[in-house]
């Protein structure tokens, strides 16, 4: 019986996921309720409630997602993605794909940030304490730290990952144009690690 429960909740899940990032492909974020996502999945409100807490948390989740396969490929992928590669290198390909991953859900990256600044108590939580941020963040800075061990790489890190969320790049982010910014995010980054160092 609990093996089914349990079979259950994961079908759930998915299918919430699944609907959540359709309804998200279809329409602008703001319109992407808790209630259109559970009649979309064909669960009740109080399900999706029960699985991921708030909108926040169904946001959160289905940005985890997408940004596992990433932390995958970093952690244990080819180079230059993975291990193996210079930092620098390193660097240039998952800013790339950052910036590929915004695009390919730009949407989703607009709803997680209505959902975070909507919500109450959101003065209290800031940007840098999301779990996605705060992984890509130690990321970044450990590759600069690297190949730059004489500059401020915490600082860096977080001016690089800002411009993710700054108006004129989200847009094009939510516009699918992702090559452009991986092109000056790889200008930028050669032109810090060939500045001194290393």
């Amino acid at each position: 019986m609990e093996r089914r429960e349990r079979a259950d909740a994961a079908r759930n899940r998915q299918a919430i996921l699944r609907a959540a990032e359709e309804l998200l492909r279809r329409h602008p974020p703001e319109q992407v309720s808790v209630e259109r996502v559970a009649a979309a999945a064909g669960v009740g409100k109080g399900t999706v409630f029960h699985r991921f807490g708030s909108r926040i948390g169904l946001m959160r989740e289905l940005m985890a997602e997408r940004a596992r396969e990433l932390e995958q490929a970093v952690a244990d992928g080819p180079p230059p993605l993975g291990p193996g590669a210079e930092p620098v290198e390193r660097l240039v390909a998952f800013l790339a794909r950052v910036a590929e991953l915004g695009a390919r859900n730009g949407n989703l990256m607009a709803a997680h940030e209505h959902a975070m600044v909507t919500r109450k108590g959101a003065a209290e939580e800031r940007r840098e304490s999301n779990p996605i941020y705060v992984s890509w963040h130690r990321h970044v800075s450990g590759l600069i730290a690297q190949g730059r061990p004489d500059v401020d790489a915490e600082e860096i890190a977080h001016m690089l990952l800002g411009t993710l969320h700054m108006e004129p790049i989200a847009s094009q982010l939510r516009a699918g144009e992702h090559e452009r910014l991986a092109a000056s995010f790889a200008e930028l980054v050669r032109a810090l690690f060939g500045a001194g160092g290393g």
